[in-house]
């Protein structure tokens, strides 16, 4: 198999019955499953035995800290043996391929692999090669999904504002161009209903520079005035810089991202009053939002933390159990 994974490729045609590679097909019945089930977990119900004597293995070729521990706690709660993968010790550095290193872990009798990775479309390609029972978790691939990170957030906005999405206005801010966040994030708001029946309230603000030029936003109102996209929404989700991923240029400087994006007090007072904020982490303090709201009572976002636990069983136990 010399399939090379370096290169962005689109996503290979996998069995959603068996993997989780992104949010764009899930039938909104199944989310919603999904969501239910997490839920029945965040309200501490653990089941202990249902995963026990499947061997699972977190496979990060990138840094993560959310994503991979609460993936590691949500499979040991299952009762599930966790393998932890780390690619600055593993055999990668000698220039073994990521499918070779996915083929040698399923050898070990591992049946559920976690994957995050830089490429586009990389953990597609290794799903279409992995073997006959073995099920793959998209943990983040470059920069065009991070599915568990999109159901954990309809969770989040599913506990602070009912289930009806359809009443909602969101607002989407920042690097939506790099961010895979905003992907599964919009595709999961599209999926239950956002703004349905009504005027568009999917709403998407950055500077010009860092808004995706394709298809990406469809059906979304889009929108260079932050002041203005505030204006009387049910919730904000805030996006960092990817920094790492961008072209140099893009943004002039934090200072004045900041000052034209960055989410302070005063702004958030634009939107509706029980307005809730969501940020998906790492935060950028001082560039993308200011203590007082990532700390403030208005901040979902160590709610999000918690609840990716919750999602990522109910995934985890979807996929792996029986």
């Amino acid at each position: 198999m010399n399939q090379d994974l370096s290169a962005p490729a689109p996503h290979a045609a996998v069995d959603a019955s068996r993997h989780l590679i992104g949010l764009q097909e899930m039938p909104r019945a199944r989310m919603e499953a999904l969501l239910d089930r997490a839920q029945h977990f965040a309200d501490g119900h653990d089941e202990r035995r249902a995963l026990a004597g499947v061997a699972v293995c977190t496979l990060f070729f990138e840094p993560s800290t959310r994503t991979r521990l609460s993936f590691q706690l949500a499979a040991q709660r299952l009762g599930a043996d966790v393998l932890s993968f780390d690619a600055s010790t593993s055999s990668t550095s000698k220039g073994e391929t990521a499918c070779d290193t996915l083929k040698t872990i399923e050898a070990m009798g591992v049946r559920g692999f976690i994957v995050r990775h830089k490429d586009d479309g990389a953990v597609a390609g290794l799903a279409a090669e992995a073997g006959e029972g073995t099920c793959l978790i998209n943990a983040g691939d470059g920069r065009s999904a991070h599915p568990t990170q999109g159901l954990l957030d309809m969770l989040t906005l599913r506990q602070a504002k009912g289930a009806d999405f359809s009443r909602l206005k969101v607002l989407i801010v920042g690097d939506v161009k790099h961010s895979r966040v905003a992907r599964s994030d919009l595709h999961a708001l599209r999926t239950l209903g956002t703004g349905e029946g009504r005027s568009i309230e999917i709403r998407v603000c950055g500077p010009q520079a860092l808004l995706p030029d394709d298809d990406t936003l469809h059906g979304c109102a889009v929108s260079q005035d932050f002041d203005a996209a505030l204006e009387g929404v049910d919730a904000v989700m805030m996006l960092r810089l990817q920094r790492e991923r961008m072209e140099d240029g893009l943004v002039a400087s934090l200072e004045d991202y900041h000052r034209d994006y960055g989410l302070t007090l005063a702004r958030l007072a634009r939107a509706d009053a029980d307005a809730v904020v969501l940020h998906p982490g790492p935060m950028n303090r001082g560039v993308e939002i200011t203590d007082a709201v990532a700390d403030g009572p208005q901040s979902l976002v160590l709610r999000q933390v918690a609840n990716g636990v919750a999602v990522r069983m109910a995934v985890l136990e979807s996929l792996l159990k029986g």
